[in-house]
């Protein structure tokens, strides 16, 4: 059975058109209510968002969609995803909602959903919810006396901001560190700066200022140019990045170059590796990580497993296998130990701890490896599985010969957009650029046929 709302993160696609509008988001939360309605107990789902226009028209829906199947509702506002996966445990909550495109442009919007144990939903759970929608749930309307409340927890970034700031070592400060912080005018843009001024560092802060339109515009994670900008214009030691929901990481040494999730991984698995805190013997990473970084992970002694892309599926291997360690090339690095899903706040303070103890350049201290020769590029398209095209599928095996053992392919859909994502890797740069421009000119001919 496939599903016919949820992607590889939640619902998501454009505010006000199907599936992102009031009447789905009012279907999601008596069905996903329903879903988590479990005892006899007062049944409690949390409900955060990002900066985005269209958050007042789908909170509101989600509210009433909850309360008339008896749920009680905690908002919480605008909040990092990862606040609302930790507020759902600390609040012993039956659920948890993030309103939040991440780093899709501001007329997005989605709808994340997140279970007791504060994790994202299986695939089987979203089915299941689907169901429910599709088969109307008007009878499982609660009493009259029987409906849900909602109530407003003001201290929530306050707590959030105590939780993230016990993840960094006990002892450790960022006295004389100068941070320009890009929170993407997104979830985080009043905790952020806090949380790294309150450890002692210098912090400029910029994407900071959300006015509904902004998110991830010019800026955050996926838009780098600026915080490397000002970084170098500042003389900062660092920059850090988010995306608009916060769960993801991009940072920049004191030159202004970046430092993506490969590597900011290898800082912090190694730090782990010495304290022996790694568990299972190794770590999970998608397919789109580099070569380079597998390679130097096994140079550790450690296994290094691969998964699609989508930090869901990260955490999953994790939790089915044990491991405490893993994480996306986009910046997605997920840490069990202190959460349940990708966080960046918590990803930054233990990359941070790695430069604070070497006391070396950041530049000197971030990149341990050579990453080999990758590039990436997305095809937007009307429809249609473009990669699965015949032309398209003998541009690949072509390139793929070409390559041999000494690189990666991988055309795939994205799960959020509408586009077709190519990227090849290999040790040669000329004949990696020339084997992604003949698959990029296959999938856009392949597009401009259907």
């Amino acid at each position: 059975m496939s599903r016919k709302y949820f992607g590889t993160d939640g619902i998501r696609g454009k505010a006000n058109t199907e599936p992102m509008t009031a009447e789905i988001a009012l279907k999601v939360g008596m069905a996903a209510g329903q879903q988590f309605t479990r005892g006899d107990h007062r049944h409690r789902v949390v409900i955060g968002k990002d900066t985005r226009l269209s958050g007042y028209l789908l909170e509101p829906a989600l509210t009433s969609g909850f309360v008339s199947v008896g749920m009680d509702v905690v908002l919480v506002g605008p909040m990092p995803t990862p606040a609302v996966a930790m507020l759902v445990r600390s609040l012993r909550a039956d659920m948890g909602v993030v309103i939040s495109a991440s780093h899709n442009p501001y007329e997005d919007n989605g709808i994340k959903l997140f279970g007791p144990d504060g994790y994202k939903l299986s695939d089987d759970v979203e089915k299941q919810i689907e169901a429910r929608m599709d088969a109307g749930t008007g009878q499982t309307r609660a009493a009259s006396d029987k409906l849900g409340r909602a109530s407003r927890l003001e201290d929530a970034p306050g707590r959030y901001i105590e939780y993230v700031k016990r993840t960094f070592p006990e002892g450790l400060r960022l006295d004389g560190f100068k941070i320009v912080v890009d929170c993407a005018n997104g979830a985080a843009y009043a905790i952020a700066p806090k949380v790294f001024y309150e450890l002692g560092a210098d912090v400029i802060a910029i994407g900071a200022e959300p006015d509904g339109f902004n998110i991830n515009q010019g800026c955050g994670s996926t838009d780098t140019a600026r915080m490397c900008e000002e970084v170098v214009r500042e003389g900062a030691h660092l920059g850090i990045a988010l995306d608009g929901d916060a769960d993801r990481l991009v940072m920049c040494d004191e030159k202004g170059q970046l430092i993506d999730g490969d590597q900011l991984l290898s800082l912090i698995v190694e730090r782990w590796l010495r304290q022996g805190r790694i568990r299972q013997g190794g770590i999970v990473t998608t397919v789109m990580s580099n070569l380079g970084f597998e390679r130097y992970i096994r140079s550790l002694g450690l296994d290094l497993h691969r998964t699609a892309v989508g930090d869901r599926y990260v955490v999953e291997l994790m939790r089915a296998k044990g491991y405490n360690v893993g994480g996306e090339q986009s910046g997605h690095i997920i840490l069990t130990d202190y959460s349940t899903t990708g966080d960046g706040l918590v990803a930054a303070l233990q990359a941070l701890a790695v430069l604070v103890e070497q006391q070396r350049p950041v530049s000197e201290t971030s990149r341990v490896w050579s990453p080999l020769p990758q590039m990436l590029r997305n095809v937007r398209h009307k429809g249609g599985r473009l990669h699965e095209h015949t032309d398209v599928q003998k541009a690949i095996e072509n390139a793929r010969q070409r390559l041999g053992d000494a690189g990666r392919i991988l055309v795939r859909p994205s799960g959020t957009e509408p586009l077709i994502r190519v990227m090849v890797e290999g040790e040669d740069e000329v004949l990696v650029t020339a084997l992604l421009d003949d698959i990029i000119h296959a999938v856009e001919r392949a597009g401009r046929a259907t």
